[in-house]
């Protein structure tokens, strides 16, 4: 037991960093960092309100202010930078230690690659069933909190608008994977979700045509006419970006090489998600061969919208292009990025050390899906962060 000064005692209080949970924390330093509640809000899937409780409960705890608000504006206070500075440091330790955890452990990719493992194994049965379990699958992850989802006709292609607030026009149009057979607005809404939560844009996600009831170019007519749709509502095409997983990524770039040919404004970047770009017949035995020869159809293959990797892609505008580092297409996506860039097109790649396929899709559980999320809202941070200044 300490000694202590004649005359005085060691009073029992209770101790505020016992009480102070991470999330505290958390919630600090991303407001400390964006000096704006809304950014920080959508950073961390939360509401404002419940960003705003959070920081409140902080400062009882440590008993001072920590930020200075406004209308206008949000500053630190003395005190808020002394907690700043010990608390990075510590938040980081901990991500270190929990990644590491999770890096021997592997238990998190595995639980990604089970989820996938359930959908090929249904890819062997009838088309019906591969789509319900493909429906499956993405009905299983959690859509962001306070996400907005509403109905449209995108000039006769219904779509969803998936936005962090309500009221917020689209200016991201996500084409959805699945092989050009399979996958919904609907079933995408989580992932719409934490784009829309990450980036703080609306996203909108036409249902469009599934072969092989409508093979090629049915699902590349309705991407057309849904930014031809966003254009018609006042967008301008500096402020929007074309994205897609998998096979909407392919989609995505065939939507791009479209808009080129019909001299239409491209948009003002394109995000693509572990993209599937080669076109085959269907004779390699391979579900995924299988699925796009459905798509296909009797087109010829040597079509530039079809065959990518062949294709003039000048004039296109700058592509992230996100991928695990044992995606099952991985071969594909470096293809299709040292095309791009051999034809001088301004290409980042970015990759991560996971192997299930479109790993964005597991964002509520996979650390590095949730930061491939925050650097798509870098890339685009030139729209998404004047709507917030606007906002």
């Amino acid at each position: 037991m300490p000694e202590h000064p004649a005359g005085s005692r060691l009073l029992n209080m209770p101790s505020a960093a016992a009480a102070i949970e991470v999330k505290h924390l958390r919630a600090f330093v991303a407001v400390a960092d964006e000096l704006n509640f809304g950014r920080a809000a959508a950073r961390l899937y939360l509401s404002q309100p419940a960003l705003s409780r959070q920081i409140k409960a902080l400062e009882q705890l440590v008993g001072c202010q920590l930020l200075y608000r406004s209308t206008h504006r949000v500053e630190l206070t003395l005190a808020g930078e002394a907690l700043l500075g010990a608390a990075v440091p510590l938040l980081t330790d901990l991500d270190d230690a929990i990644t590491l955890t999770r890096s021997v452990g592997g238990d998190i990719d595995a639980r990604a690659s089970q989820l996938w493992d359930e959908v090929i194994k249904d890819s062997k049965g009838s088309l019906s069933t591969m789509r319900d379990a493909y429906e499956g699958l993405t009905a299983q992850f959690p859509i962001p909190s306070g996400t907005v989802v509403r109905p449209v006709q995108a000039d006769g292609v219904p779509a969803l608008v998936v936005a962090p607030e309500p009221g917020r026009a689209p200016t991201i149009l996500h084409l959805h994977g699945g092989g050009y057979i399979t996958g919904s607005a609907y079933g995408y809404r989580p992932l719409a979700g934490a784009l829309a939560a990450a980036t703080g844009a609306a996203v909108l996600v036409p249902d469009y045509r599934l072969a092989p009831e409508h093979p090629f170019p049915a699902a590349l007519e309705d991407a057309t006419r849904t930014y031809r749709w966003l254009l018609d509502q006042g967008a301008a095409p500096q402020d929007l970006t074309v994205s897609g997983d998998s096979a909407g990524g392919g989609l995505a770039v065939s939507l791009l090489l479209k808009l080129k040919q019909e001299g239409l404004p491209q948009p003002g970047r394109a995000v693509l998600l572990c993209p599937s770009v080669i076109i085959m017949d269907g004779r390699g035995g391979s579900p995924i061969a299988h699925w796009l020869s459905l798509y296909i159809g009797d087109h010829p293959r040597t079509d530039p919208l079809l065959n990518i990797l062949e294709a003039d892609l000048s004039g296109l505008p700058p592509i992230l292009v996100q991928s695990g580092t044992d995606d099952t297409v991985i071969h594909e996506t470096r293809r299709l990025v040292d095309h791009a860039r051999d034809q001088g097109l301004n290409v980042r790649f970015d990759l991560y050390p996971i192997g299930s396929h479109v790993f964005h899709l597991f964002w509520s559980f996979l650390p590095e899906a949730a930061d491939a999320l925050e650097q798509i809202a870098t890339f685009i941070s030139p729209t998404t962060d004047a709507k917030a200044e606007a906002s």
